[in-house]
């Protein structure tokens, strides 16, 4: 591939998903451009860039390549102890046994962080039962989702979890993997979602907290805005975001609060809203 063509490349990828991809990355870039030109036919770049500017079928599988799928069960434990000892018991101050409550998890991969929260406030949560709790895994790409409502898991992935929970939650091991059990695999949905496409994310309704960890830190600066505005939006006024460690709401937004509490540090969108 020509400088140029990385160029192009890069420029429809941050225009569909919002991440950078450059000269930097040109081996990376390759590989997969290489597979998917391999498996489409195509002997040119040219040819196969014309292919996907007419093909949504394509693009989501050229998506499907660029994206980021590193995680494993109850990655960053600290912000699920934040969730259950201060995050929802002030959500559910003033509301009635049985009343909905919504947590987001998005990117949310294979599933294994959409899962960990189901577990940890099974474990973790004395009230979990009083309350409608509805748990939605987002995600733009396709493959992952499909992956995540299968709901298989090597041993890696459960390396973190108590070996109780995994006897609790999970079938028998089967040529190396363990699958989590029905009523799992049921507590969470599976929907695909853009951070980037204020529609996309305006389709999953609004939730009392999100959990967007380590997807930002892809984003160039316009791009991370807008991601960050849509889950602005998609926030309750007093709902709570949970972003990956390395990475700071203020340097970004100011519209959010940031809240301390024992566990960990979370940004919440204020009970009235503020521009910037």
């Amino acid at each position: 591939m020509s400088a140029d063509d990385i160029r192009r490349l890069g420029a429809f990828l941050h225009r569909r998903t919002g991440m950078i991809f450059g000269e930097a990355k040109r081996y990376y870039i390759e590989r997969r451009i290489a597979d998917r030109m391999a498996a489409t036919g195509m002997r040119t770049f040219n040819a196969y860039f014309a292919h996907i500017e007419a093909d949504g079928v394509e693009v989501e599988q050229l998506i499907n390549l660029f994206t980021v799928n590193e995680t494993y069960f109850y990655r960053e434990e600290h912000q699920l102890s934040c969730l259950s000892r201060s995050l929802l018991p002030e959500i559910v101050q003033g509301r009635k046994p049985g009343d909905l409550v919504r947590i987001w998890s998005v990117p949310c991969s294979t599933g294994e962080e959409p899962y960990s929260i189901a577990i940890w406030l099974l474990e973790n949560w004395p009230m979990v039962d009083a309350y409608n709790i509805e748990i939605v895994g987002s995600d733009i790409d396709t493959q992952v989702l499909l992956d995540a409502q299968a709901g298989d898991y090597g041993e890696r992935a459960l390396s973190r979890l108590p070996s109780d929970a995994v006897e609790r939650y999970f079938e028998p091991v089967h040529e190396g993997h363990r699958r989590l059990i029905q009523d799992l695999r049921e507590s969470v949905k599976f929907t695909s979602a853009n951070l980037v496409d204020s529609a996309s994310v305006a389709a999953q309704g609004r939730f009392d907290v999100i959990f967007c960890r380590n997807v930002l830190i892809y984003f160039d600066d316009s791009s991370r805005l807008l991601a960050v505005d849509n889950l602005y939006d998609s926030l309750h006024p007093g709902g709570y975001i949970c972003l990956g460690h390395t990475e700071s709401m203020t340097r970004i937004s100011k519209r959010f609060d940031l809240r301390r509490f024992e566990d960990a540090i979370v940004y919440q969108r204020p009970g009235r809203d503020r521009d910037g």
